[in-house]
């Protein structure tokens, strides 16, 4: 029996090579604006994704350009969810000149970890993304209260991050946050690809593209087909 596992990377950020890393993914996790990306950025990756059938999701940020959306913030959920709403909006205009519909949506950076924990932050992203489905880390707050919601709710697993034993991810300033050896992080995706929907290969590495190639190639070698998990 066939096995089926989507591959995601952040795109849009102008960092890495957009274009090479969706000749690979099967999901494109698209900046809005808020930590980086411009119309432009959002534009190429949303037609790019079209002729490629790669599925788009909007990564929703807080507003914070100058620290890449890694600084967390406290911020009201009426602001949150409005700043959610309006990076959705913009990204679903963008998308649907290009011919391809946002399919999900994923918050970034301090943010994504923020929502693990936090319910009144996790609320805020889900009431400002509608009724979209939600990718995120299995085991938080924010999968719980949208399945909860009666939203879709798919598990995403990080080869490319270390993990604390609790499942969630080890903060970016302590040791062994990051795993940069291309072939530890093509080993890691086949381990948690029996406990998620999606693994993600993060865009702003600078050996994101050629992660995402290994991590493909070792993922099909393991026996599995790659597609997106929503569409």
């Amino acid at each position: 029996m066939t096995r089926t596992i989507d591959l995601n990377a952040d795109l849009g950020e102008e960092i890495t090579d957009d274009a090479a890393l969706l000749a690979v993914v099967t999901s494109a996790n698209v900046a809005c604006g808020y930590h980086a990306g411009t119309p432009a950025t959002m534009r190429f990756v949303c037609e790019e994704a079209a002729r490629r059938g790669v599925a788009i999701g909007a990564q929703v940020s807080y507003a914070d350009r100058a620290h890449f959306g890694r600084r967390a913030l406290d911020i009201s959920p009426s602001l949150l969810r409005d700043h959610v709403f309006d990076q959705v909006g913009t990204l679903c205009e963008i998308a649907d000149a290009a011919g391809v519909r946002v399919s999900y949506v994923k918050p970034h950076g301090a943010l994504y970890n923020r929502v693990v924990t936090d319910p009144e932050q996790a609320a805020a992203v889900l009431a400002g993304s509608g009724d979209l489905p939600v990718l995120g880390l299995p085991g938080g707050v924010f999968v719980a209260a949208a399945a909860a919601a009666g939203r879709q709710v798919f598990r995403e697993g990080f080869p490319d991050r270390g993990y604390t034993p609790s499942g969630q991810l080890v903060p970016r300033d302590q040791p062994g946050a990051l795993v940069e050896e291309v072939e530890v992080v093509a080993a890691n995706a086949v381990r948690l690809a029996d406990a998620v929907d999606s693994v993600c290969v993060h865009g702003d590495s600078p050996s994101a593209v050629d992660a995402a190639l290994a991590v493909r190639r070792a993922l099909e070698a393991a026996g599995w087909s790659l597609a997106p998990f929503v569409r």
